[in-house]
């Protein structure tokens, strides 16, 4: 695989490609090198890692440094070897990782790890306001970092790339546990996701219409189940039956219609679009009269839940019954299939680090970048995302206001 094919999207280096070796060489000398950690977070039950070998060979071709913390990407398959060969340092002191000038990992950082820290950096991770509180995020503070949460960066289109193809793979990834958890080789009710001639189609209930909601319909559909979708948006249900390119249930979220699809659900997904408050949670009640042995799958369970009934989960333990229902709360199952979803992570962060180190470093970045500094939350030690100082009672500030003074 050729990096071309490996990294479709390289538009921030787009206009250098061309351009001889010895221009290119001269861009790279104006360029700050950035020195990039990568810490394991097999301990944290994630087994995707942000970047791939071909991502770090191409960095390691731009000047820049990669310090990876030993076994970081054995999950996805990846060797330590791999990494040396693509020109990484593999180190088993995870102090040497933490003392970076960007550290980048897939789960948010816990209250020892930030402790590591030198101060004065930057972390790119998956922000997942659930883990946090306020104690680690006023040690971010103290430590004067500037952290991203990955997952809300845009691109120039206003679309949230780490989102949405995360979204696709959880989404259509849902179908699959959903299917596993209905069988009888998870103790579930023996029932096939799908259709058989002369016998009823499995019903799956999918609440949202976002990407997820898509894929998961999609490869539902493929299977002949029946499909019903809730969202609180008649104009977001109608261009998602147009993406399907066919008729199916859909309805906003009439409690009345709602109770009476999920009686007779044999699996529901909550799929509400990711970053976005939450306005719809099916109640306990609700729960407790949908058939035992069907099955909860709550993609927005690091929001809090479209159920009353969820509470997160791990890998290691990804399931739990609650009213004869079995739940499936997983915050992050495009983790099932970690090499596929390192390689996606890997495709959007590698561009971006290339840009950041040609304009200068990651302040001037974020300065002349207003869709990715969507995703910055913490900036020079100063809470900038309004949702999570509300939800922590912690003071924010208006990023680009600071922006004005810095």
């Amino acid at each position: 695989m050729t990096k071309e094919e490996h990294h479709p999207d390289l538009k921030p280096m787009e206009h250098t490609l061309l351009l001889p070796k010895e221009e290119m060489l001269e861009i790279r000398r104006r360029g700050k090198k950035i020195t990039i950690g990568i810490p394991s977070d097999f301990h944290k039950v994630e087994y995707r890692v942000p970047l791939t070998p071909e991502a770090v060979d191409l960095l390691v071709s731009y000047g820049h440094e990669v310090i990876m913390e030993s076994e970081a990407g054995k999950a996805s398959s990846y060797s330590d070897e791999e990494y040396r060969h693509a020109g990484a340092i593999v180190t088993d002191k995870k102090q040497d990782v933490y003392e970076c000038d960007v550290i980048i990992r897939v789960s948010p950082f816990s209250s020892e790890e930030i402790d590591m820290l030198k101060g004065h950096q930057v972390l790119i991770s998956n922000l997942q306001m659930s883990a946090h509180c306020a104690e680690t995020i006023q040690k971010l503070q103290q430590k004067k970092v500037t952290t991203i949460a990955y997952e809300y960066i845009e691109n120039d289109n206003g679309c949230m790339p780490v989102e949405q193809l995360m979204s696709q793979i959880a989404g259509s990834t849902a179908i699959t546990l959903a299917s596993e958890y209905l069988s009888n080789s998870r103790n579930g009710k023996g029932v096939l996701l799908g259709g058989i001639t002369g016998i009823s189609p499995a019903e799956l209930v999918i609440l949202g219409s976002g990407t997820a909601a898509e894929f998961a319909a999609r490869t539902a559909l493929g299977l002949g189940v029946t499909v019903k979708i809730f969202d609180d948006n008649i104009y977001d249900l109608r261009l998602l039956e147009e993406k399907l390119g066919q008729r199916i249930f859909t309805s906003v979220f009439y409690p009345k219609v709602l109770k009476k699809a999920l009686k007779s659900a044999d699996a529901v997904l909550g799929a509400m679009s990711v970053n976005t408050t939450l306005k719809f949670k099916v109640s306990e009640e609700m729960v407790e009269k949908m058939k035992k042995g069907s099955v909860i799958i709550d993609l927005n369970v690091s929001q809090g839940g479209c159920f009353e009934t969820s509470k997160c989960t791990d890998l290691n333990n990804p399931t739990y019954i609650k009213h004869g229902v079995i739940h499936y709360c997983v915050p992050n199952i495009p983790s099932i299939v970690a090499r596929t979803a390192s390689i996606a992570l890997s495709n959007i962060l590698a561009p971006i680090i290339i840009a950041v180190g040609e304009i200068g470093g990651m302040d001037n970045y974020i300065k002349n970048s207003k869709s990715f500094r969507k995703g910055v939350y913490i900036y020079n030690g100063i809470l900038t995302n309004h949702d999570l100082g509300e939800k922590l009672n912690l003071p924010s500030k208006d990023i680009e206001l600071l922006l004005a003074v810095y």
